[in-house]
């Protein structure tokens, strides 16, 4: 790749497809450029935008996949080319200029909880990463420390930013554990013999390119799609009687969850909003069993949006085996009785993949196998309690189980989605994440062939004050989970990983948590996906 000499670069950003979304996050964008474009002067390099701001729109956003393909035609495919964001974005705003651009790019974000522009960040690099383009990628909060300004320095230099990666190792089948690769391997047997079902419910949710796996990856581990509609599930849903639906409520009002309620619809969560998530549920559990689908996973932005109350409350009791029960509505047997049915939030594909393993893996263990992705979302160096480590935020809108918090469903309550991003409301499904140990993990597309990252972790308590400052700086009707990654640091981990999205899952101890790590790993390295640990990870 050609590198001109830095006298200029060209900056373009991505947004929202939701209008509500992009004005809000604006300011915060104004403020990541306004600090690129002096970091840039003070080196002598002029930042031009690619293109302006609407003032009509209020914001400066690519908000559209034809709004960037147009903004490309007037960039010079050897251009400096610089991606900032400050925001959740649509990568395929941005991607099919990115992948015929052949000069050299930068992805840049601001490090801040309340606006998550690293989140957007890690889904564009992972796209990237899939696409097979050459990129090179920067975070700061203040842009003034060393790690940014070196890497930003090298890059106006020589066009590439260099990051350690040592922690990153690949899998050496023969230091496993001699029964964790007889178990991996025989539950990788058995899943290539009887063939699993991922059922998804429309693909491709909110431009995650990364998060689609071509079935010609995902049949040879034995995993195939069921393409189901959600226009479907919305039908299934009206055949729902409302007893049942109200059986649902019943049954979490037992467990003693917490609905935080209101009246006004516009704003406030809703009885009438639970009712139809209760009605989603069992509608999606149905299908589910009518395709005899092993995981499935429902798009909901933006497709359901206008249409029913959101998903996310139903996808958090899929993940759990402590669920409502739901009955066949022709024989009444129970579905999936005693089972999770595993949900991968955001029809994220390659957590969907994740899940399934985890769950067969975790299930020949004896182990809950209770699963959910997050968003990797924020993080900050926390000293003090016992602790010296990076903390990072873990949080998602859905799809995590009640028995991931601390005192389970008592310990859990709902409360209305934001309303920028969930016109119609519905319930989420949150708690404080429960100390313990954890596996955490990331399938990902990478040279046309499927990869996993896997390691070692904790869930740990902060003290409730801290705890606290960390959901107010992030978004308090969500999950908030307080996890270290073993032997991996902030700046790795970002340079590293492949999406937005982490797995993680529980195991009662530190030797139980390499257990199944080991047995998970050796079941990926079976279904022949090329398997990375990461971090500090010892089997002995």
């Amino acid at each position: 790749m050609p590198v001109l000499p830095m006298k200029e670069v060209v900056l373009i950003t991505s947004g929202d497809l939701r209008e509500s979304a992009n004005k809000v996050c604006w300011p915060a964008q104004e403020s990541l450029e306004r600090e690129l474009t002096r970091c840039f002067a003070e080196r002598g390099v002029t930042v031009r935008r690619a293109f302006p701001v609407d003032k009509e729109r209020g914001h400066g956003f690519i908000s559209s996949q034809r709004m960037g393909m147009d903004v490309f035609t007037g960039i010079a495919p050897e251009a400096n080319l610089v991606f900032a964001t400050a925001a959740w974005q649509y990568t395929h705003h941005v991607l099919p200029g990115l992948r015929s651009h052949r000069g050299p790019i930068l992805t840049v974000a601001n490090w801040s909880g309340q606006w998550p522009g690293l989140v957007g960040l890690l889904n564009l690099n992972g796209s990237l990463v899939k696409a097979g383009v050459p990129f090179h990628s920067l975070w700061s909060e203040h842009f003034t420390d060393e790690y940014f300004t070196r890497g930003l320095n090298e890059w106006i230099g020589r066009g590439t930013v260099t990051h350690d990666l040592s922690h990153v190792q690949a899998l050496d089948r023969g230091k496993l554990p001699v029964d964790a690769v007889r178990m991996g391997s025989g539950l990788a047997e058995a899943l290539q013999k009887r063939k699993a079902i991922l059922g998804v419910f429309d693909e491709g949710c909110m431009g995650m390119y990364n998060a689609i796996v071509d079935d010609e990856l995902l049949n040879p581990a034995g995993v195939f799609k069921e393409r189901l509609s959600q226009s479907a599930l919305v039908a299934r849903m009206r055949t729902v009687k409302d007893e049942d639906a109200t059986g649902v409520r019943a049954w979490l009002n037992a467990k003693g969850m917490r609905f935080n309620i209101g009246s006004d619809e516009k704003s406030e969560l809703t009885d009438a909003q639970i009712h139809e998530q209760c009605r989603m549920y069992i509608a999606a559990v149905r299908m589910a069993a009518e395709f005899g689908c092993d995981a499935i996973g429902i798009q909901y932005q933006q497709g359901l949006k206008d249409m029913v109350p959101a998903s996310d409350l139903v996808e958090g009791l899929l993940n759990n085996p402590d669920r409502p029960p739901v009955y066949d509505e022709h024989s009444g047997n129970e579905l999936y009785a005693g089972k999770a049915l595993p949900h991968f939030n955001e029809v994220d594909e390659c957590a969907g993949l994740d899940a399934l393993v985890t769950n067969r893996c975790w299930t020949a263990l004896g182990l809950d196998p209770s699963t959910t992705l997050h968003d990797v979302r924020w993080g900050e160096h926390y000293k003090g309690n016992g602790l010296d480590e990076f903390v990072w935020v873990l949080q998602i809108s859905g799809a995590a189980p009640a028995s991931h918090f601390v005192d389970g469903y008592r310990g859990a309550a709902s409360d209305r989605q934001p309303a920028m991003y969930f016109p119609l409301g519905g319930g989420t499904l949150k708690g404080i994440g429960r100390p313990g140990k954890i596996v955490w993990s990331r399938v990902f597309v990478e040279g046309g062939a499927l990869h996993v990252d896997a390691g070692l972790g904790s869930v740990v308590e902060l003290p409730r004050d801290e705890t606290m400052r960390r959901w107010n700086q992030t978004t308090t009707q969500w999950p908030m989970v307080s996890a270290v990654f073993d032997g991996v640091s902030r700046d790795a981990f970002m340079a590293r990983h492949r999406a937005n999205h982490v797995n993680i899952v529980y195991a009662p101890d530190a030797k139980a948590a390499a257990q199944a790590l080991a047995v998970k790993a050796a079941m990926f390295d079976a279904l022949g996906i090329k398997v990375h640990l990461c971090g500090t990870v010892s089997f002995n």
